[in-house]
């Protein structure tokens, strides 16, 4: 995408350190917990990778496209797996979705570092890019008030004992955080797009 340099690499170590950190919930023993944080790791690296700054890796034209089929394919399977009635499946779906929306207007977008900074043209913002803007930002909002723990007294809860029982990559925060900040990547994504 093409946002300013430090912004870029700070999207970039965000996206991929939150890759790496599903890559190791992938250790879980429960397989849905590993299926998904399979599926975060493949959208944070290829966001990362999206992230990095032109002046740094200028990929070719044929790399949007193949993103746009292996963003298709998720999209796809997360569509698959929603058909049970999921919700993160179908956010799975739209972070598939938004990913190939992404990847569509890298690839048609002029050739040169400063090509499509984000310009909506004399129409604005498209309509997708608003639709997903919105999405993300509740998302994001909403990811982030279910990290806080509250009791009937709105005092701070203590972790539960099953809290303090699961396995490090079990553990429902952690994978809020992971979510938190994919969300908020893709929302920093958005922006430049």
């Amino acid at each position: 995408m093409h946002a300013p340099a430090p912004a870029a690499w700070l999207l970039v170590a965000l996206c991929a350190g939150t890759a790496a950190y599903c890559l190791l919930r992938m250790r879980s023993a429960v397989e849905e917990q590993r299926r998904t944080a399979g599926s975060e790791a493949l959208m944070g690296l290829a966001m990362a990778v999206m992230a990095l700054p032109a002046a740094v890796y200028d990929p070719p034209r044929w790399t949007w496209a193949v993103y746009a089929v292996v963003f298709g394919a998720a999209a796809l399977r997360a569509l698959w797996s929603a058909r049970a009635g999921s919700a993160h499946h179908l956010h799975h779906l739209v972070g598939a979705v938004a990913m190939v929306y992404m990847a569509a207007a890298m690839g048609a977008a002029p050739a040169g570092p400063h090509a499509a900074m984000g310009h909506g043209g004399p129409g604005g913002v498209p309509l997708l890019t608003g639709a997903l803007l919105v999405y993300y930002a509740v998302y994001v909002l909403r990811t982030g008030t279910r990290m806080v723990p509250a009791t009937a007294d709105g005092a701070t809860a203590p972790p539960s004992a099953v809290a303090v029982r699961a396995g490090w990559g079990d553990r429902r925060e952690v994978a809020l955080a992971c979510r938190l900040s994919m969300g908020m990547g893709m929302l920093a994504m958005l922006l430049t797009v």
